[in-house]
């Protein structure tokens, strides 16, 4: 299941972007109001909980200087990425679109496609608040 946020343009550097998507602690900032539990793990994973989900554990799997970070389930249960791809515009604002990419049997897709669809929305939409 392949699914995309809207491309959204954030007055801000993209290397001031990637640092901070690269540093777990400020997803804190990104999440929906509806979070439940929000706590770092350590320097590259945090865990994440919205009411009515299950808690979720994101890994930085991969990063690109100031273009790319990825974040990957640190479950199998739910196999999944979440992809950042930033994109300069000029020298203090960037354009920022995620992806989340994940294996799920079809029940599964169906039952989550329109949580986790609202989820990259909201995290791409707070992408200004970092």
């Amino acid at each position: 299941m392949n699914l995309e946020s809207p491309k959204v343009t954030v007055e801000k550097s993209s290397q001031h972007l990637f640092e901070s998507l690269s540093d777990v602690k400020n997803f804190e900032k990104l999440m929906p109001e509806n979070i439940a539990k929000f706590e770092v793990l350590g320097d590259d994973i945090f865990n994440f909980g919205l009411k009515g989900m299950p808690e979720i554990k994101l890994r930085l799997k991969e990063t690109t200087p100031n273009s790319k970070v990825i974040l990957k389930a640190a479950s199998d249960k739910l196999p999944f990425t979440l992809t950042a791809d930033i994109e300069t515009l000029s020298d203090t604002s960037s354009a920022v679109q995620l992806h989340f990419d994940g294996e799920f049997n079809p029940m599964m897709a169906m039952m989550i496609k329109g949580p986790i669809s609202k989820f990259i929305d909201t995290l791409a939409e707070n992408m200004h608040k970092l």
